[in-house]
């Protein structure tokens, strides 16, 4: 449940993910190409309609004519609308021969173009234009050819116009790709009048069109490009700039390794440089405590045992009872002491490595707290020093934590509220709950804690205790395994006077309280 929660927190922070940038930088090409080419063949298909259509216009026309005229009239006539048009009239008797063509007066008015002839970029735009329909899906047109025998059998649109009503037309490619647009239509007297055209224009028209496009679509590309490349520096640089700070952190060859935070990135680059700022700052942190602790144990572990040798090599010399009896008693301080102290030490040890891996649940510490005085009042172990527990209210207090480290820390606390307590003392106990944390409360009546030592008697072996104190009972590591253990739970520890009482000390443990979605076991 603590870990879903953290994980909410965390994705809360990512204003606009990576990989949503990377997959817009890409659609943008895609969704460029994607309306040129629907707009291109929505054009291309409008302009070839429309020149259909005025084939058509040009073959009723002339069909309508040609039915009212005397046959001496049909050539100069056909002859002057080609000439006009450009187009190529051709008029076919029931026989199916041809009586009349404007060619012959006017000659040809187009001319199909030899491939092989034409210059090497006509090539390239002809492999562009069937790349073109290939991805429209254009159907593939039929190739035109004048017939050897020029018969209306030769055209199928021809037959078509004849056989029945209405207008037939037909759209085919001449050599070069350039559309050759074909209208046929009947005329009284089982005559039919066929209108071809060469539109030399509509291609070059389409081909502007395209190169237009072919312009913005590189334009396009290049603001993808020069986007990505941006998206890869973002991306690359700091991410090297980590795995450079991440190494430097491994060979531990500098004190302090500055990682980047990249504070103001909302993304997850960001997260990752802060997550790995503040995982090296606990590492050299961890470090730094082990180096301290390690020094600190050495050096309470010379104490108790240069007594303890002190006392065992004189025992060798002394012959007096009286004295080989203090010298004994001596001895086992020491050895107690030693036994405590190493205890102690392997608890503290423990502590910060059990928290890393402990699995979190809801705890309610007003039933916690209630157990562990309950279990000082049994074991008696208080001697004359009373405890007063203010239970709060039921399932009010309820905290996300390890049970067994909590009560570990609450009961050094109380063990500490106890030990400075006078004789018929009164140690106080509260939780409650206030705000979004839970608060533990433990006022003693001793002495108090000088303002200039609260915040050293938390460090390890420190203990500030009045001359006369019993030897060797307390290591100084009690207060330093409770902060750990509330810390390792993200809360907070402190020390301050009473402020109800002549004197004594007030120890308060701040922990965050649980969200209402955690509070179900």
């Amino acid at each position: 449940m603590a870990d879903d929660y953290r994980k909410a927190r965390l994705g809360g922070q990512l204003r606009w993910r990576l990989s949503r940038r990377i997959l817009a930088v890409n659609l943008i090409i895609l969704l460029v190409l994607a309306l040129a080419l629907l707009f291109l063949d929505s054009f291309r298909n409008q302009l070839r309609a429309e020149r259909e259509a005025q084939t058509a216009n040009i073959a009723e026309m002339a069909a309508g004519a040609v039915a009212r005229m005397a046959p001496g009239d049909i050539d100069p006539y056909l002859s002057s609308v080609g000439r006009m048009t450009g187009a190529r009239l051709r008029l076919y008797g029931p026989d199916g021969a041809r009586l009349s063509d404007s060619w012959t007066a006017t000659g040809p008015t187009y001319r199909l173009r030899d491939p092989a002839l034409q210059p090497w970029t006509k090539a390239i735009a002809r492999a562009l234009d069937r790349g073109f329909n290939a991805l429209v899906g254009q159907p593939q047109l039929a190739d035109f050819a004048e017939p050897a025998d020029d018969r209306l059998q030769r055209w199928p649109e021809a037959l078509a116009a004849k056989r029945g009503p209405g207008m037939s037309g037909a759209v085919r490619n001449a050599p070069d790709l350039t559309p050759v647009i074909s209208s046929a239509i009947a005329v009284p007297g089982e005559r039919v009048l066929l209108v071809t055209s060469n539109d030399r224009d509509f291609t070059r028209t389409v081909r502007e069109e395209r190169a237009k496009l072919a312009t913005g679509l590189f334009a396009a590309a290049l603001v993808s490009f020069l986007l990505s490349f941006f998206l890869a520096r973002t991306i690359a640089r700091p991410l090297h700039r980590l795995a450079l700070a991440a190494h430097r952190v491994r060979l531990g060859r500098s004190r302090e390794v500055r990682v980047p935070r990249f504070t103001k990135r909302r993304d997850e680059i960001g997260l990752l440089a802060r997550a790995v700022s503040d995982m090296s700052q606990a590492l050299r942190l961890r470090i730094d405590n082990i180096e301290a602790f390690a020094a600190d144990v050495t050096h309470e572990l010379k104490n108790p045992l240069a007594s303890l040798r002190s006392a065992v090599d004189g025992l060798d010399r002394i012959e007096d009872p009286a004295l080989r009896r203090q010298l004994l008693d001596v001895v086992r301080q020491d050895v107690l002491r030693l036994d405590r102290l190493i205890g102690d030490i392997g608890e503290a040890a423990r502590t910060d490595a059990e928290l890393a891996r402990a699995a979190f649940e809801p705890v309610d510490l007003g039933t916690l707290v209630g157990q562990i005085c309950e279990g000082w009042e049994q074991r008696r172990l208080t001697g004359d020093v009373r405890i007063a527990f203010a239970r709060p209210r039921a399932a009010s207090a309820i905290v996300l934590g390890e049970p067994s480290r909590l009560a570990r820390a609450i009961d050094n606390l109380i063990d500490n509220a106890i030990s400075f307590s006078p004789a018929g003392g009164l140690v106080e106990v509260a939780v409650a709950h206030v705000g979004d944390e839970v608060r533990i409360r433990i006022d003693d009546e001793g002495p108090g804690v000088p303002a200039q030592v609260r915040e050293a008697i938390f460090n390890r072996f420190v203990s500030v205790r009045p001359e006369g104190d019993d030897f060797g009972r307390h290591s100084g590591l009690g207060l330093a395994i409770a902060r750990a253990i509330v810390k390792g739970h993200d809360g907070e520890i402190d020390v301050a006077d009473r402020d109800d009482a002549p004197s004594g000390a007030r120890f308060t443990i701040r922990l965050p309280a649980a969200p209402a979605e955690g509070r179900e076991a």
